[in-house]
C-alpha cells in the first residue's frame, strides 16, 4: 500500500512540480555551475543506488556526511533550498524508481562505517531509504549513529499509514531541520 502511495505522489509530485524544478535548476547554474548533485548512497538490502538532489554546496566539497562538512561549503541559493527542503525535490525520481520511500530512514553514504553497523544490527536495512522520517522531524541526524538507527527501527515498526502521512505533513511545514553542518 505504501510503495503505490509513494509512486503516486511522486509521479503527480513530478507532473506538477516540473516548472519549479527547472526554474531551481537554472537558479543552480548561475549559483554554482552545476545544481544537479548525484551521490551514491546505502539503499534497501544495503544495494547502492544514486541519490539525486539539487546541489547545496559548492562543486568541490568532500563527498562526507552533512555534519562533517563546513559551514562555509553551503551556498546562497543551498541555504534557502536546505531551509525550505526544496533541494529534496529531484528525489521523486528516486521514489519513483522504488529505490526510495517518501517516508525512510536517510540514505546514508558508504564511508559512514559507525552508522552502518548500528543499522544493520536493528535491520533497519530491510526498509527502502526515504525522503523523511521519524528521526528527521525529531532533528536526529547521522552525527548520532546509534541514536539514529534506534529512531530509524521505531520507525519502521510502527509505520502506518497514518504515519507515514503524519511524518510528510510534519516535514512539509517545517518540523526537523535537516541534517547540521559544522
Amino acid at each position: 500500500m505504501l510503495r503505490l502511495l509513494d509512486f503516486c505522489f511522486s509521479f503527480f509530485g513530478l507532473f506538477f512540480l516540473w516548472p519549479f524544478l527547472l526554474i531551481i535548476t537554472v537558479l543552480g547554474y548561475f549559483d554554482t555551475g552545476s545544481p544537479i548533485f548525484c551521490q551514491t548512497r546505502v539503499g534497501r538490502y544495503k544495494k547502492p543506488f544514486t541519490l539525486i538532489k539539487f546541489r547545496t554546496m559548492a562543486v568541490e566539497t568532500a563527498s562526507v556526511a552533512t555534519h562533517e562538512v563546513d559551514r562555509t561549503s553551503i551556498t546562497k541559493l543551498g541555504r534557502f533550498l536546505r531551509k525550505t527542503k526544496l533541494d529534496e525535490l529531484p528525489q521523486l525520481i528516486n521514489v519513483l524508481k522504488g529505490e526510495m520511500s517518501l517516508v525512510g530512514p536517510r540514505p546514508n553514504l558508504f564511508n559512514q562505517v559507525e552508522l552502518i553497523e548500528a543499522r544493520e544490527k536493528l535491520s533497519v536495512y530491510q526498509a527502502r531509504p526515504g525522503i523523511t522520517g521519524l528521526a528527521q522531524i525529531n532533528e536526529i541526524d547521522m552525527s548520532k549513529p546509534e541514536k539514529l538507527a534506534e529512531w530509524d527501527q521505531k520507525m519502521i515498526q510502527t509505520m502506518t499509514v497514518k504515519n507515514y502521512f503524519s511524518y510528510i505533513i510534519k516535514t512539509v511545514l517545517g518540523k526537523g531541520t535537516g541534517d547540521r553542518v559544522r
